[in-house]
Formats: C-alpha cells, structure tokens, sequence
C-alpha cells in the first residue's frame, strides 16, 4: 500500500513540474522535454458566405424512354421487348440522336403473380420485361417529334420515364456564378467589418462549391401533353439557374 502511494505521489510531482514551465504560447519545457500544443483552436478573422446565380437556356434534352412488354413466358415477353426496341431505337437514331448518346440505363425480367383466394398463395400469370435507356438530344427543338417519333415506334408497349434538360458545357456559367459568389462575399465581409470597426485583411482561406440543376417532366406531364392529337408533343425547356457558394476568411488587420 505505502509503495502505491510513493509512485502517485511521484507522477503528481512530475506532473506539477511539468506545467510550471507552460509558456503563455502554449510550450511545456523541463529538462529535455519539450511539449507544444495550440492552446486556442478557436477560428480567427471574418467568415462569410457568398453565393452567386446565373441563369442559362439548356441546350441538351435527356430521355429516358424504353419499352415494357408482358406474356405467359419469359421467352415471348423477352421477343416482344426486343422488337419494340430495336424500333425505338431506330426512331432515335432517325431523329438526330448519335449513337453515343444512348445509353442503357435498366433491364428487368420480373415474374407477374396474383393471388389465388383458394389456395391462399400467389400464382405466376407471366412474366414482364423492361428495357430503358437514356437518350440525349442536342436539338431541343426536335424533342417532341422524337418522343413523338419513340411513342409512334414502340406502340402500346413504349415507355417514357421522363424529360430533364441541361447544359452540355456549364463551365462558363459557373465561372460567372463563382465571380458573383465571391463579390457577395467580399461585400458582407466589408460591411461587418466596417459595423465592428475594424480593418478588413485579404482572404486566407476559400472553399467553393456549385450546383447546375436539371429541370426534369415526369411521365405523366409528357402524355397529357401528348395525348391532346397535336402534331408534335409540346417541349419548354425554359431556364436553368447556376449556383455557385463560397466560404471565404478574412483577416482583420
């Protein structure tokens, strides 16, 4: 027992000769040792947030679109499936979209069953196939009379998910978002460092982020639309707006 309290007694002594060489800079000295640490981990200077916007008119449409075809064997639905595709496939490629523009987004066999009140289990009454792919149309102007072309191509068993729009090459517009973002910034920073009294320093620290969003029309929107016996099936892209947002810190000299 008296042992115990002779070694705790030596730590507390080690330990009080340690800290009374604690600098106010955070630097433990005694003998060889030397320990340093930050002893305010607090951030320092002025952090704002700025975010910048920019709209622009999307020049891509993208479609997914496929076929869903069901029968009483895997076999059949599968050949309807393949039929059908092969034919809306070919509508796009017709309609202007490259081959290196489409895309196999899914495929699915799935058993379609029901339920049996005399047995008390479900039954399998066939199987269904889907097949989607993603189709990307460079002339927005021509997107209804594709999706017009795909419906007329894959009959009753053509799907479409939906239509998004975007921008083939963004780095322009978020260039201009990045500079509006860092403007707002540097026009909080002044402000409240005007409000405290102090003298705004340079940025020493930036972290940006941005965000292109794609408008997106569901299915159902594109068959009511399609369904009143025009033409062509009526397409707006309207605009898209481009975010930028910054962090910056400044000194406060």
């Amino acid at each position: 027992m008296n042992t115990r309290w002779l070694v705790v007694g030596v730590i507390v002594a080690v330990l009080l000769l340690v800290l009374s060489g604690c600098s106010s800079e955070g630097v433990v000295s005694g003998g060889s040792l030397e320990i340093k640490g930050i002893l305010n981990s607090q951030q320092e200077g002025i952090w704002v947030n700025g975010e910048g916007k920019v709209t622009a008119v999307p020049d891509v449409a993208v479609l997914i679109v496929g076929v869903q075809a069901q029968a009483l064997t895997v076999a059949d639905a599968q050949s309807q499936a393949s039929g059908a595709m092969d034919k809306v496939m070919t509508a796009l490629k017709k309609g202007g979209v490259a081959s290196k523009d489409i895309q196999t987004q899914s495929f699915n066999i799935q058993k379609t069953t029901k339920w049996d009140n005399v047995k008390q289990e479900s039954i399998v009454t066939g199987y269904q196939v889907n097949n989607m792919v993603t189709a990307k149309i460079r002339d927005i102007n021509q997107a209804g009379t594709v999706i017009d072309a795909v419906s007329a191509a894959g009959g009753d068993l053509t799907r479409i998910d939906s239509i998004s729009f975007t921008i083939d090459n963004p780095a322009p517009y978020q260039e201009q978002a990045r500079q509006k973002a860092v403007a707002d910034a540097s026009s909080k920073a002044k402000q409240l460092a005007d409000a405290a009294g102090v003298k705004l320093g340079k940025p020493v620290y930036i972290t940006e982020s941005s965000y292109v969003p794609a408008t997106v029309y569901r299915d159902a929107a594109i068959k009511s639309e399609s369904a009143s016996g025009v033409t062509s099936t009526p397409v707006s892209a309207g605009e898209l707006e481009v975010t930028a947002n910054v962090q910056i810190s400044y000194q406060i000299n």
